[in-house]
C-alpha cells in the first residue's frame, strides 16, 4: 500500500504517556473506551502486547444487529513510544505516543480498506481516539 493512500488520525490526552499506555493496552480499560459512538460496546478484549504477540477485541452493536472481532499480530513494541501490527488481511497500523508538558500525542496510522470510504473510515478511527482521550482523562 502506497504512503499517500495510509489514513491518520490522531488527538492529544491531557495525561501523561505511562497513563495513557497503560489505558490504551489493559483490556479492561479497552473494553470501557474501544467504540465509536454510545450505540457500540466493546464486551471482550485480549491482548499480548509483545512483538509477535495478538490482540482480539470484540466489537458490538448493543442492538446485536452486528459484531466483529478486531485483532492483529503485533509487529512492534516500543513502550511508551510506538504499537506496530498487521491484521488478518494484511492492513498495517501504526500509533506513536509522544509525551509533552504532561500531556500525550497519539497518532495513528493505518492502511485502510477497501469496502468502505476512507473518509468514513477515518471518521470511525477519530471517533473511537476521540472516547479514548475522554476515557483516559476521566479516570485516576
Amino acid at each position: 500500500m502506497t504512503e499517500e493512500k495510509r489514513i491518520t488520525v490522531e488527538a492529544t490526552a491531557n495525561a501523561p504517556v505511562a497513563k495513557v499506555w497503560k489505558a490504551w493496552n489493559s483490556p479492561n480499560d479497552i473494553m470501557q473506551w474501544n467504540t465509536p459512538d454510545p450505540s457500540w460496546h466493546c464486551p471482550a478484549s485480549e491482548n499480548d502486547l509483545r512483538t509477535g504477540g495478538k490482540f482480539k477485541n470484540r466489537i458490538e452493536a448493543k442492538d446485536g444487529s452486528f459484531g466483529f472481532d478486531f485483532e492483529g499480530i503485533y509487529d512492534h513494541v516500543e513502550l511508551h513510544k510506538e504499537i506496530a501490527y498487521t491484521m488478518p488481511d494484511g492492513r498495517k497500523v501504526s500509533t506513536l505516543f509522544t509525551e509533552q508538558d504532561g500531556k500525550t500525542n497519539i497518532r495513528t496510522i493505518f492502511d485502510p480498506e477497501t469496502e468502505n470510504d476512507p473518509e468514513f473510515q477515518k471518521q470511525g478511527w477519530q471517533a473511537i481516539l476521540d472516547n479514548f482521550v475522554k476515557y483516559v482523562e476521566s479516570t485516576n
